[in-house]
């Protein structure tokens, strides 16, 4: 039996697949994160024989939110949990320490060993690290947002959006995400408000003109969200028109953030080169400017942030750790 539904608990023995990273132990290497660029990165490291240990905050990263992923070799539709599942069982077959559940909080490296903490104030001790912790997406910071997430702030459309069926609802955001949601929810919401905090709308021509056949929609373009409104219940938002500097409410059910994503580099901030946007930079073999310590998948500043690229990242990763890993070798001999 494939038992596929206890794969992701907390603490899996070694007979499911996975077992729970040991502190004591002087790891090969540590993989941060377990999207598709981290599990590509474990199982490369596995077929060659390293000694890896896994710890992640979340299982699956963003495909977990994507409704279907097209076009990933082998699978011509495939759901995003559904690719997640695949890429966990293909995973355990190698028994590898997997810790879940903590976020990784630092990484530092003292006379060539990489210490690598967690919020839970774990330390594990490793040659090399793979650092491919993806994005998360990104906050308006207003009064109220905090209060009301997951009671009428949302950030996962693919979660939510069948509870606002027949509701008025306000997305946040004026790029290519913000509009396949409003096209998502323009079927199912009674009435839609689309806020844009810049003057000019950035997603693609052809999703801005799908939404223009409908009368439920309504574009707000350069106006900023102030507050989230509500006592007890949410309520709506206090928006500014930045072109009058007026500011009103607007009542609503729901909020639908799409304002972009913040690459989760902060445990390696100060360590490693990050760019403007905060985005690791790494070289074409993705080691980053630490050497021994690589960076695979969308927190990094690989042009195009594609499942099937950070898969095939992570998999570089850790082939170039493995030859690292037997350089560093030869020159101690």
């Amino acid at each position: 039996m494939d038992n596929r539904d206890n794969i992701f608990s907390f603490e899996i023995d070694a007979v499911q697949g996975f077992f729970v990273p040991d502190e004591a132990v002087l790891y090969d290497l540590v993989i941060a994160g377990w999207g598709p660029a981290a599990v590509s990165a474990a199982i490369y490291a596995a077929r060659k024989g390293l000694n890896t240990a896994i710890v992640t905050k979340f299982k699956g990263g963003q495909i977990n939110d994507t409704p279907v992923v097209e076009n990933y070799p082998g699978f011509k539709s495939i759901g995003g949990k559904e690719l997640t599942l695949e890429f966990n069982v293909h995973a355990r077959q190698y028994g590898l320490p997997l810790l879940t559940g903590e976020a990784v909080t630092k990484i530092e490296k003292n006379n060539d060993i990489f210490y690598t903490s967690t919020e839970n104030q774990r330390i594990l001790k490793s040659r090399t690290v793979i650092y491919a912790t993806g994005k998360r997406n990104r906050r308006l910071n207003v009064p109220g947002e905090e209060k009301f997430i997951g009671k009428g702030v949302v950030f996962c459309a693919i979660c939510d959006a069948p509870l606002y069926k027949d509701k008025k609802v306000i997305i946040a955001g004026g790029n290519n995400s913000a509009f396949t949601v409003a096209t998502d929810l323009v079927k199912i919401a009674k009435n839609i408000v689309i806020i844009n905090i810049v003057r000019g709308w950035t997603a693609d021509s052809y999703l801005q003109n799908s939404l223009k056949k409908y009368n439920n929609v309504e574009m707000l373009d350069y106006h900023r969200i102030e507050s989230i409104t509500g006592n007890n219940d949410f309520k709506g938002i206090k928006v500014r028109n930045l072109e009058t500097s007026g500011l009103y409410d607007i009542d609503a059910d729901g909020l639908f953030v799409e304002i972009g994503l913040i690459p989760n580099s902060d445990a390696v901030a100060g360590l490693v080169a990050l760019n403007d946007n905060k985005e690791i930079i790494t070289d074409r073999d993705c080691e980053t400017s630490l050497p021994g310590l690589f960076a695979a998948g969308d927190v990094t500043d690989v042009t195009y942030k594609q499942v099937v690229i950070a898969a095939g990242e992570g998999a570089k990763a850790a082939l170039s750790a493995d030859n690292y890993l037997k350089f560093i070798s030869n020159k101690g001999e």
